[in-house]
């Protein structure tokens, strides 16, 4: 059985469902929830359902939400080592919902902030890392995560990385995120992140220049499917038809999908269609991660 690593941040996420648009300075009618969340944990939790072992590497605080985080990732079977620390709180996402199901999202990194070098476990067992963008665009994280991602290359370990929103991104220059897709095996990111990150407004183009930069691009174009190049290989796939309820975590479930199928056959098509397949579970209910049921 295949093992992935996945770093980056497990969090709160307390989710506000809206049932009209929202009166600023005033009341909005809404459904609020809250779910374990963080995208790191997040994919961890969805890699578990195919076949595979994930191991998560990020910090919760000394805290109740920290320890029921903590109890969550054990139902999945997530291993994971050292998260809790004292010193900041727990890690908290505000998500809100619109009536069509996309979300906007204020994420709080709390406790993540405080990753080290010492919280990177022996890498001789695994076969593939994931790493979340919110590790490296927080100044607070970004050198030990860096630290990582260079012992991480020197065991052999390919690395997918997920750079988050271009909201995210605008915090830092372009030029340093895109040195640290230099320093991946794959990326993935959704069509306004590569249109951004490929400075074009065409995402074929975008593809093509994000090439110059990784090996694996991989564009998720949600209720249009998915798109990858890899070398001189270009696919695409449609999307699997759902009802969907929630958008929040749709990125994490595909990455899920896409990379153990990807590690275990070399087929974009595969990957690209596992990616969507758990995508379309994600989406169909509320929250980020898979029913325990």
């Amino acid at each position: 059985m295949k093992k992935i690593l996945c770093i980056g941040d497990l969090a709160l996420d307390v989710i506000a469902q809206l049932k009209e648009s929202i009166n600023y300075g005033n009341d909005t009618a809404s459904r609020i929830s809250t779910h374990p969340g963080g995208q790191a944990a997040n994919v961890s939790t969805w890699i578990t359902r195919t076949n595979t072992r994930a191991q998560l590497v990020a910090r919760v605080g000394n805290d109740p939400v920290g320890f029921a985080l903590i109890s969550d990732l054990d139902k999945y079977g997530v291993e994971h080592l050292n998260l809790m620390r004292s010193g900041r709180p727990t890690g908290v996402v505000v998500i809100l919902v619109d009536s069509n199901g996309e979300r906007t999202m204020f994420p709080d990194n709390g406790a993540n902030a405080d990753l080290e070098v010492a919280d990177l476990p022996p890498l001789n067992d695994f076969d593939g890392a994931y790493l979340s963008g919110y590790a490296l665009l927080d100044f607070r994280s970004r050198d030990a995560v860096l630290a990582m991602v260079k012992k991480i290359k020197a065991a052999g370990v390919p690395i997918f990385f997920d750079p988050t929103t271009t909201g995210a991104m605008k915090i830092v220059p372009l030029e340093e995120v895109l040195s640290w897709v230099c320093l991946m095996d794959g990326i993935l990111l959704n069509a306004e992140e590569a249109l951004y990150l490929g400075n074009s407004t065409d995402l074929e183009e975008a593809e093509e220049s994000l090439k110059k930069f990784t090996p694996l691009v991989v564009i998720k174009l949600g209720s249009r499917g998915a798109m990858a190049m890899h070398k001189d290989e270009s696919v695409r796939v449609a999307a699997v038809t759902t009802n969907v309820v929630d958008t929040t975590g749709a990125g994490d479930s595909f990455a899920a999908g896409f990379i153990p199928k990807w590690l275990e056959t070399r087929d974009l098509e595969a990957a690209l269609t596992a990616g969507t397949t758990l995508a379309a579970k994600c989406v169909a209910t509320v929250g980020a991660r898979p029913p325990l049921n």
